[in-house]
């Protein structure tokens, strides 16, 4: 039967090894406790009695949010994040996750320390979805975003504004600083272009 235990760890722990990355050292650990956990199980199962959630395999905490990080910051590295509350490691903490620990992201962010800007993403996503952002323009178009909303509020018309950027910046053709030149012509103005 201890064969049969070995074997059961070795599928789960490599089904582990699949879904993410684990250094030897983490794979060792993986199994040692895969293997301790089955054969308690089967201990149970053999002499009839419940199994003891209160106990932990090596001494090691299992009650929710005791992760090895002094510093919750330390939670959110390179390749993944990893959620304080039950150790699940992903590339993204989502609201779906925390909802199965009956918690709002912000709620988490609170409870364990977190700026409430501080994105819940491994480092490298970040960093990949600024470099899209960027190569998108996104900073040069918020800049510009917030400039036509301040003269907005000051009392100048989106035409006067965009007539002044038109100006200033570069010249545009007619149709590119006025914002109706993206709806289609009427029949009116059709049949008047054509004579």
């Amino acid at each position: 039967m201890t064969k049969k235990l070995y074997e059961i760890s070795a599928e789960l722990v490599q089904a582990q090894v699949a879904s993410s990355a684990m250094s030897s050292e983490e794979i060792a650990e993986s199994l040692r406790k895969v293997f301790n956990t089955l054969s308690s199980m089967q201990k149970s199962e053999n002499e009839g009695t419940a199994i003891e959630t209160t106990e932990t395999l090596e001494g090691q905490s299992e009650q929710p949010g005791t992760m090895e990080f002094s510093d919750p910051m330390d939670s959110i590295q390179q390749d993944r994040v990893v959620c304080l509350e039950c150790g699940a490691e992903m590339r993204q903490l989502t609201a779906k996750h925390l909802s199965t620990h009956e918690m709002t992201i912000r709620e988490y962010k609170k409870k364990w320390g977190f700026s409430l800007k501080q994105s819940l993403s491994a480092r490298s996503l970040s960093k990949a979805r600024s470099k899209a952002a960027k190569k998108r323009g996104l900073p040069e178009n918020l800049i510009r975003y917030r400039e036509e909303q301040k003269a907005m509020k000051s009392g100048e018309s989106r035409d006067q504004l965009t007539g002044k950027e038109a100006s200033t910046s570069q010249p545009d053709t007619q149709s590119e600083s006025r914002p109706e030149a993206d709806l289609p012509e009427s029949k009116e103005t059709k049949k008047a272009k054509k004579k």
